[in-house]
């Protein structure tokens, strides 16, 4: 698979796109006023213990209070002593050992966690923690809605070749990893450098620490040591809440934990960035320098190669496919639904109809992960295909679907119900979708994506007219209302009109206002 990586920087705002076989699959937007805080670490101040929930929330300085659940603290007594772990090569894996890791600490601290969730049930929050204490958390997933960040005490902090964790004492190594004599090598150069270097905390290997030279590993030792240092001292001297580490800008978190043999360009039309590019590839992947290219055209990059016009569609509900059929997306709080229809296509004229739907739902399994990974959509996603009789292919659309979400670097689990066509899958979310990045709420309708019909307003006028007939004296009464409903009430909803005025036995006089919205309406006695 051929992988290209797009990034479009203006200064105030910084857009990634991953291409794979020249179509997109990702995109990722940063921007100065808006930047995520997932895998920041901030010293902040619990303002809740709520034992009820078993969580608290601390004050990070944000716009809105951190969560912390109970399997998410550190108990004071584990920190002070570490974890106890025998040294063998019975390793542990974890999402961010990996390449395909999501990045920052939002992979790892879950992961690790397992072992205090079993003792979550003796573990009282309310023991743990009480209201004004100071703790260190990391933020492990963005503020969604009305929610806050999701916190924890278990901070990671990723390398490109390992990934740092300074509250236990443990060495693991990616299970990709095979040979017995690299663990053992790389186990032993991680082991040397906190001998000599007095540091604590824990590490894991990743997978591409393979094969590395010595020096690749002492670089992410001492890049881990000089930083846990200094957020150390940040965090004796600094008042609550406050940052005490930001993590990397989004150039460097995706080169960082992306960037293989796979990518063949890496291209950047701010120089500055393309400038800070090399020095990084130079220093965790050398031999791909001469693949990061700087785009010196006027022409925007993004639509150079097609990636704005595919930005513009991923914020439609509606996806067309190739045969014609089509996707509907909507995105809710609860969950996300994906439709599939058949659309324009109406297969061969000798063909099957069941051969029609299932050539539809395949094309459909492979594009809504596509879509999935470019809107960035997570929680509980329900996928409705067209129903099929033959159970062997409702169960190739399931496969295809599942062999489509392995190239996902986000975790999902999908579930298929045949009874009812569906396919219900999980995916991990970390941070807000592309729509919720780049959109906001309709200030007209409200964000509902509806308003009320204009026949709907009239019924309403009369009803309300009904309601305050007695209030209104004069002869004439003055009904001020949007253009749409004042030529409802002349057209088709004459008859509104002449039944308020009988109520009223007043002669009413419409008054148009493009300024009023479409559901208001003003009534004045004349």
């Amino acid at each position: 698979m051929n992988k290209e990586m797009i990034i479009s920087s203006s200064g105030h705002e910084t857009m990634a796109a991953i291409l794979e076989d020249d179509e997109v699959v990702e995109i990722s937007v940063e921007r100065d006023k808006s930047r995520g805080v997932v895998g920041n670490i901030y010293k902040g101040r619990v303002k809740k213990v709520l034992p009820g929930m078993q969580c608290a929330f601390v004050d990070l300085g944000l716009e809105r209070d951190g969560f912390l659940y109970v399997s998410d603290v550190i108990d004071p007594v584990d920190a002070l002593d570490g974890v106890d772990t025998t040294d063998t090569d019975g390793d542990t894996d974890t999402q961010a050992a990996g390449n395909g890791g999501q990045g920052g600490g939002s992979g790892s601290g879950r992961g690790r966690g397992r072992g205090r969730d079993r003792n979550a049930a003796e573990q009282k929050i309310e023991k743990l923690l009480t209201a004004g204490q100071e703790v260190i958390v990391q933020v492990v997933k963005e503020p969604l809605g009305t929610k806050g960040a999701r916190i924890t005490s278990h901070v990671t902090i990723p390398g490109r070749f390992l990934v740092f964790m300074p509250t236990v004492d443990h060495i693991g190594v990616s299970r990709k990893i095979v040979s017995r004599e690299q663990r053992v090598r790389l186990r032993r150069i991680v082991r040397e450098f906190h001998a000599e270097h007095g540091m604590s905390g824990g590490v894991i290997i990743r997978t591409a620490a393979a094969d590395r030279p010595q020096e690749d590993i002492i670089s992410d030792l001492t890049y881990f040591h000089e930083l846990w240092s200094e957020t150390q001292r940040k965090g004796e001297t600094l008042r609550a809440p406050a940052v005490i580490h930001r993590e990397e800008s989004l150039v460097a978190k995706l080169l960082r934990d992306l960037l293989t043999d796979d990518f063949s360009v890496i291209r950047i039309d701010d120089h500055g960035e393309y400038k800070k590019a090399v020095k990084l590839v130079e220093r965790i992947m050398p031999d791909l320098v001469s693949r990061v290219q700087h785009y010196d055209k006027s022409f925007p990059i993004f639509e150079e190669y097609g990636v704005q016009s595919e930005i513009d569609k991923a914020l439609r509900s509606k996806v067309w496919l190739k045969s014609g059929g089509y996707l509907v997306i909507n995105q809710t709080e609860a969950l996300v639904a994906i439709d599939v229809n058949t659309g324009r296509y109406v297969g061969k004229r000798t063909g099957r109809l069941e051969d029609t739907i299932v050539k539809t739902n395949l094309e459909a399994a492979k594009e809504i992960v596509r879509q999935v990974r470019l809107r960035d959509l997570g929680g509980i996603i329900v996928l409705d295909f067209i129903d099929m009789e033959d159970r062997k292919n409702r169960q190739k659309v399931y496969q295809m679907f599942e062999q489509e979400i392995r190239r996902d670097r986000s975790p999902s689990k999908a579930v298929q119900v045949t009874e009812f066509g569906l396919i219900i899958t999980t995916r991990k979310r970390v941070k807000q979708s592309l729509e919720r990045q780049l959109t906001q709420p309709c200030p007209y309708c409200s964000g509902s994506a509806v308003v009320k019909s204009t026949s709907t307003i009239c019924f309403e006028i009369l009803a309300e007219l009904r309601k305050v007939k007695g209030d209104l004296d004069g002869h004439r009464v003055q009904l001020r209302v949007n253009p749409d409903v004042a030529l409802a009430l002349k057209t088709e909803e004459r008859g509104v009109l002449e039944e308020i005025e009988r109520t009223l036995n007043k002669e009413i006089t419409l008054r148009p206002d493009a300024q009023l919205h479409h559901e208001q309406f003003d009534v004045m006695a004349m």
